[in-house]
């Protein structure tokens, strides 16, 4: 294919060769922008925008773990990820070790073979002796293995039509103002017309590094990381992506107890964290990693230091990087004020242990606290969510469904206040409830008692009044609690969280519940498995799939789709007919337990009954969509429904008709979603029947 291209290239006048070539060889994909002034990304989201990227292979990711040769399979899928990317329309660049590994493995090989044969001829027979290698000096190695490693990746990379270059260099190519300017002319054309350039030190001919040589302002080309960072910002680039063999950069030596990983290293945490010793190949461990990425991120570049050899995620670090997840450790200028995810984790369940050591009447104490203040700061709850309602209605992004459930309003807000007070009764009795007392021998009793999960995560739409419900809940259950809401009440939520820490306060655990309010991805969130217990998603069914497929190790507490069914009996009360389907459609119908079919029996169609259902729906601008069955009975029918499955989340309802109790039941059954069900009869034979659903 690319043989096709510079002949079809060729063709073409001179003048207009470059313009057409462009056009031939870049993707129609919509292509990244890359930064807007010359400061690096942020935040981890941000790296989506990359558009130039250096990818700088390590040599305990290019070599086996035997040091002589390359991990063939490790590698493919590297230039897999770059090829994928660069199709993508971003300018990949790869930094690479292996040469002296791929070298060391040619030359053993070589001399072994040399060895055997000239055993054969002096010996006579063909057993041979025991054969001890040379020692092999390592520029030869790289002389002998930099052309195989070049064809390795220009096979490989052939595979996703992609062209390569190679690109050798020394130290002097950046101290020599010509030679670096020559260098960033010829990586310049390569990119331009779609090359992924490969760099390697020269080998062959670099002399040994000395230490404490850099110069003023100018770090110095004494390995592959140092090579990369000055490479990223000699070629401004937007992103500089180092693999190695460990996760990313610890607190402390990997391995040790103590040690953890840090998802984002700030400039001035160089005195927090104790370096280890260097990696099993290669000349840089972690503290020259870290000091090339500290020099290339203060000229611009942003940088990520994660794990390239894990056989689990080696397939898509690289793109997942880019993506913005948590991968390895981001390098990031700018500190945020407040704490990390990880820290309000920590806070959480260090607070939620004392939490749940408090006495039941100070955990309802708390709750009715939150729910005075619920009512007494109303109006700065309403004037954040107005904020909130202003900014969805002006984006324009958000249906009328999701609308209802973002508002708030007094009465809302006194029916919440309500609601808290029915949870802090039943906080009475929550934690340390006997369930279960069993005598296992004489004096010895085996009791299950209630107690508290942990740290919860919950993760809710924009519904701001599912905050003070579920902490509530959290606080009557004596659970630390995480809250991720919906950006579209982001103000709401804060107003919200203020004041339920504000009641958490009086009795000292303020910091057990936390609200996420930093850049964190859903998915990110998902995998911190080792601090958070249970993870409870409140929204769509859509939601609680992602959820239920991003957790990693976590217990998820999903939910079915809120598609409830009213059936009305033929032996239905009128009054208490019109009430519960006014009430069950019309109150709150973005609610997740509306009304969402409505099932008639068939004795009851064309009855004084059947018209004031029908009247009420109307009066209440309630849109029917008929079902199969009801259709056929009607000579013009309102719009038959797409399916019976469907959760409208507004005013709209499906009408349906059975010709029985047995068969609404068997119907909810089929089309329901097991979330709440009415059945309106005044046969009392029916009982039995209705505790089927």
């Amino acid at each position: 294919m690319l043989l096709q291209r510079l002949a079809l290239c060729s063709r073409i006048p001179l003048d207009s060769r470059r313009h057409v070539c462009w056009l031939l060889t870049r993707p129609l994909s919509q292509v990244p922008q890359g930064r807007a002034n010359s400061s690096s990304f942020a935040h981890r989201g941000e790296l989506r925008q990359a558009k130039r990227i250096v990818v700088k292979l390590g040599s305990a990711v290019v070599t086996r773990g035997d040091e002589c040769g390359l991990a063939l399979g490790r590698l493919a899928s590297i230039v897999e990820q770059v090829a994928m990317l660069q199709n993508q329309g971003r300018e990949m660049m790869i930094v690479t070790s292996g040469a002296v590994a791929f070298g060391k493995q040619r030359l053993r090989h070589e001399i072994l073979l040399s060895q055997s044969v000239r055993q054969a001829l002096h010996s006579g027979h063909n057993q041979l002796k025991d054969m001890s290698l040379p020692l092999l000096e390592a520029r030869a190695c790289a002389a002998a293995g930099q052309s195989g490693l070049m064809a390795l990746y220009e096979a490989m990379f052939t595979q996703y039509s992609t062209c390569t270059a190679q690109v050798l260099v020394t130290n002097l190519d950046f101290h020599d103002d010509q030679k670096r300017q020559n260098l960033n002319s010829t990586l310049q054309e390569l990119l331009r017309m779609n090359i992924v350039p490969i760099i390697n030190t020269n080998d062959a001919v670099v002399p040994p590094p000395e230490p404490n040589s850099d110069l003023q302002g100018v770090i110095s080309i004494k390995d592959n990381d140092s090579l990369a960072a000055r490479l990223a910002v000699e070629m401004k680039a937007d992103l500089l992506i180092a693999l190695s063999d460990v996760e990313g950069l610890y607190n402390s030596p990997p391995g040790t107890d103590d040690a953890k990983l840090i998802d984002i290293f700030y400039p001035g945490d160089q005195q927090s964290i104790t370096y280890g010793t260097k990696s099993r190949v290669g000349l840089g461990g972690m503290e020259a990693k870290v000091k090339a990425a500290l020099w290339a991120l203060q000229g611009g570049t942003s940088v990520v230091i994660a794990n390239g050899t894990h056989p689990k995620v080696t397939g898509h670090v690289i793109t997942d990087i880019v993506e913005g997840k948590k991968v390895g450790t981001f390098f990031s200028e700018i500190k945020p004020a407040g704490p990390t995810v990880e820290q309000q984790t920590e806070m959480a369940r260090s607070t939620g242990r004392t939490l749940a050591s408090l006495q039941p009447d100070q955990r309802s104490e708390i709750i009715c606290h939150l729910a005075e203040l619920l009512t007494e700061r109303k109006e700065e709850i309403l004037a954040a969510n107005k904020m909130d309602m202003d900014l969805a209605v002006s984006a324009g992004h958000l249906p009328p469904p999701m609308l209802k459930r973002l508002s708030l309003s007094s009465a809302k807000l006194n029916s919440l206040a309500i609601g808290l007070r029915q949870i802090a009764v039943a906080a009475q009795d929550s934690v340390g409830r006997v369930l279960r007392r069993t005598r296992v021998a004489q004096n010895l009793e085996l009791e299950q008692i209630t107690v508290p999960i942990g740290v919860l995560l919950v993760i809710f739409e924009a519904r701001p009044d599912c905050l003070p419900q579920v902490s509530a809940l959290a606080i009557a259950s004596g659970n630390a609690l995480l809250l991720k809401g919906g950006k579209e009440a982001a103000n709401t939520n804060r107003i919200l969280h203020q004041l339920t820490q504000e009641a958490l306060s009086m009795h000292g655990v303020k910091e057990a519940v936390q609200l996420v309010s930093t850049r964190e991805e859903v998915e990110d969130l998902c995998r911190l498995d080792k601090m958070i217990d249970l993870i409870i998603p409140r929204g769509s069914s859509q939601l609680v799939r992602n959820i239920q497929r991003a957790a990693k190790g976590i217990p998820v507490l999903g939910h079915s789709e809120g598609i409830c069914h009213v059936y009305v009996d033929a032996d239905a009360s009128v009054d208490k007919v019109i009430k519960i389907v006014r009430d069950s459609k019309c109150d709150y119908p973005a609610a997740c337990n509306a009304m969402e079919t409505l099932l008639i029996h068939r004795e009851i169609l064309r009855t004084p009954l059947f018209d004031q259902i029908i009247d009420m729906l109307r009066t209440e601008r309630v849109k029917i969509h008929a079902g199969p069955r009801f259709a056929s009975f009607l000579t013009f029918s309102p719009s038959e429904a797409s399916s019976l499955r469907t959760e409208y989340g507004d005013l709209e309802c499906c009408l349906e008709v059975v010709d029985s109790m047995q068969e609404a039941v068997d119907h909810i059954h089929k089309y329901g979603s097991s979330h709440t069900d009415v059945i309106i009869t005044e046969n009392g034979d029916q009982n039995k029947m209705m505790r089927s659903i």
